[in-house]
């Protein structure tokens, strides 16, 4: 089972998007992104709330509830 790092590296990268872009139109730092995807950090709800909407998956599949 992916984590949600995982998943949202993956998803960015189906999508075609860079680490920085997905960070400008998340409003998130690129650092901040990028420990997400490695797992150093968990982003608190709101945020996967906006890198749901970004990437256009229902947060259920960012977090496996589906």
């Amino acid at each position: 089972m992916a984590t949600i790092g995982e998943n949202i590296r993956s998803i960015r990268e189906e999508r075609g998007l860079s680490l920085e872009e997905l960070a400008t139109k998340t409003r998130v730092g690129k650092d901040t992104i990028e420990k997400y995807e490695v797992g150093e950090k968990v982003p608190n709800n709101q945020t996967i709330l906006k890198l749901s909407t970004v990437l256009d998956v229902p947060a259920s599949v960012l977090l496996n509830e589906d």
